[in-house]
């Protein structure tokens, strides 16, 4: 999917949401357990659910990963229900030497694989030739990890470097490698503050952007810096949609809080007049 198909899903749906898909089974409804696959079956159910209130879905390898072989043909699976004008995510946060980044790159985002993700997630630490080989398929994007939003993100991307903070060198320094048609940045809606200077640097590029809903973000103050012409936001919210109850009404559920996030993702598109 391409920058324009993006934009004018938003347009379209009226909403710039990303719903995270990380299932984890001691949440799952009881009911659900007696399907053969209780993790797809919650997935099914969720993306039946939401699909016309967001743009994208994002699923966390590591939910799938620790369940073996399984866990990976449900993720495969859960992928092929996503309908294909969705934009969708592997959360892999990958990042090897560049022969192994090749590989992942062919795992999650080639045509002719059994994944073929639009998007994935990418850990900068080991520099360009760890990102470049996942920039060589068209129309498919690196998300790449800026400012994080977990607590430990000040341990290192908080450090100065010849005066400024390291996430900003890493903007700076990667958005040179290709343009804004395939690179996204991760950042954390838990700081609204850095959003006016993260635009200085990269004002034409998508975000995405975690932390809205469990974690505490505020979306309000997320758009009134990191907003741009073309929307430039991924809001993505995971466990306070998709466990918003544990009973037979968890789909439903789900639902009625992803509207809550589209109207308001509505009314702020209207007033930016987008």
């Amino acid at each position: 999917m391409n920058k324009v198909q993006l934009f004018n899903q938003i347009q379209k749906k009226r909403s710039f949401l990303c719903v995270g898909l990380d299932p984890v089974m001691e949440l799952i409804p009881e009911h659900l357990l007696e399907f053969e696959n209780p993790v797809l079956e919650f997935n099914r159910q969720i993306i039946d659910a939401t699909q016309d209130l967001c743009v994208a879905y994002k699923p966390n390898t590591a939910f799938y990963e620790c369940l073996g072989l399984k866990g990976w043909e449900t993720l495969q699976k859960t992928k092929a229900y996503i309908p294909e004008s969705l934009f969708t995510i592997a959360d892999a946060k990958r990042g090897d030497i560049g022969n192994t980044s090749n590989m992942y790159a062919k795992a999650f985002l080639s045509e002719a694989g059994e994944m073929n993700f639009d998007s994935i997630t990418v850990a900068p630490y080991m520099g360009k030739d760890s990102v470049t080989p996942f920039l060589g398929f068209q129309d498919k994007w690196v998300i790449l990890l800026a400012l994080t939003s977990n607590k430990g993100h000040e341990d290192f991307q908080l450090l100065k470097h010849d005066d400024e903070f390291i996430f900003e060198h890493v903007l700076k320094v990667s958005s040179s490698w290709t343009t804004d048609e395939q690179m996204m940045y991760v950042v954390g809606a838990t700081h609204p503050e850095s959003f006016q200077k993260i635009r200085s640097i990269v004002p034409n590029h998508f975000l995405l952007v975690p932390g809205v809903g469990a974690q505490g973000g505020d979306l309000q103050s997320v758009c009134k810096y990191g907003l741009n012409s073309k929307c430039g936001l991924l809001i993505n919210a995971g466990r306070s949609i998709i466990f918003a109850s544990k009973g037979k009404d968890f789909a439903e559920k789900a639902r009625a809080e992803a509207l809550k996030l589209q109207v308001e993702m509505d009314l702020i598109l209207s007033a930016a007049g987008l």
